[in-house]
């Protein structure tokens, strides 16, 4: 398994979540459920957001792990625009799910460089916070997306707007992200 740039050898039978906060001591990454239900553990399995305390460290064997530590620039020590963006947009509160929310949002801008809104709120419909409504945190994943196209180099990213037809309605107070 490969965490950032180093590669570490870690006892099996724990839980990403645990290997990650207690043996390569990545606090950034927070466990509350335990069971998957919150988002807070979402960290990138392979570009892919992933329940960090569902897996198995066996499982990530051979794969590489990015957690919330791994968005800041190496070399200059600079947050990812996604992290500026929510600085920038008061997209937080206490911060305790910040970490899951991010790395969900950047699982969906790697994937997604031009999502819709509607397309944001499914992509962090399994992030849960009590501490503020969604609004920011909507608003802050949309403009990070234009922060990246922006800086990337010409043709890297998807420059293709959106349609005014693929946008979607305001959502109410205290229920972005949420189905059924």
């Amino acid at each position: 398994m490969t965490v950032g740039h180093a590669a570490a050898d870690v006892d099996p039978a724990d839980t990403l979540a645990h290997t990650l906060r207690h043996v390569l001591g990545l606090t950034g990454t927070k466990v509350s459920c335990d069971r998957g239900a919150c988002g807070m553990c979402t960290v990138l399995l392979d570009g892919r957001a992933v329940l960090s305390c569902t897996l198995l460290t066996v499982e990530c064997d051979g794969c590489s792990v990015v957690t919330v530590e791994g968005l800041v620039d190496p070399q200059t020590g600079a947050l990812h625009p996604l992290q500026q963006s929510f600085v920038d947009h008061t997209a937080f509160q206490c911060g305790f799910c910040t970490p899951g929310i991010l790395m969900s949002a950047k699982a969906l801008l790697d994937e997604n460089p031009v999502p819709t809104l509607a397309e944001v709120q499914e992509a962090l419909a399994g992030n849960h916070c009590r501490c503020i409504t969604h609004y920011h945190v909507l608003e802050a994943v949309q403009d990070a997306a234009g922060r990246i196209r922006e800086a990337a180099p010409a043709g890297a990213v998807g420059t293709t707007e959106p349609s005014a037809g693929d946008a979607a309605p305001p959502v109410a107070p205290g229920t972005a992200g949420k189905t059924g």
